[in-house]
């Protein structure tokens, strides 16, 4: 199994672990990453996470999200996650940063130092159907209202980096 990077809450490097057990038994903290690609009309494009998934099956989040791997720089992680899960490429620039802890599907936890990446991209999307079931691009009023009419339907992480990520934009 592919090993992610624990850290500490200045996002230093600490160790190694296997995914799965990172986040067991309340989870430990690890490097994490989270992209939020917009078209040119401002609407951003979020992903259903696929049902099969270990954790968070169906939850709807944003474009991509995933650990960068032992080794790799997270500069170059996102690009090959954006393309393994979405299907495409764009520029990406790191806005924020920030730590959170949550109670996932399956008894599983997320603790993770999440670096906040920002896109844009207007053309075709070919989601891998391992990682994603669907698909849909939503204007930022519309997010916001069904987030809060809907909040179970949203992965925590999303939630938490939303509001940030749309003052960005």
């Amino acid at each position: 199994m592919e090993k992610i990077i624990l850290v500490d809450e200045q996002d230093n490097q600490i160790g190694e672990i296997e995914k799965l057990p990172a986040h067991e038994n309340g989870g430990q903290l690890h490097r994490a990453f989270s992209i939020f690609v917009f078209n040119s009309r401002g609407q951003l494009l979020l992903q259903e996470r696929a049902k099969t998934k270990y954790h968070g099956g169906g939850w709807w989040t944003n474009t991509c999200c995933s650990h960068p791997r032992v080794g790799e720089k997270i500069e170059e992680s996102v690009h090959r996650r954006l393309v393994e899960e979405m299907g495409f490429d764009c520029e990406l620039k790191e806005e924020f940063s920030f730590i959170y802890k949550a109670t996932c599907t399956n008894e599983l936890t997320e603790w993770e130092f999440d670096h906040v990446f920002i896109g844009k991209w207007d053309g075709e999307v070919k989601p891998n159907p391992e990682e994603a079931d669907s698909f849909k691009w939503v204007s930022k009023a519309e997010i916001l209202k069904d987030v809060k009419e809907n909040p179970d339907k949203y992965s925590p992480w999303f939630k938490i980096a939303l509001n940030k990520v749309l003052e960005r934009v």
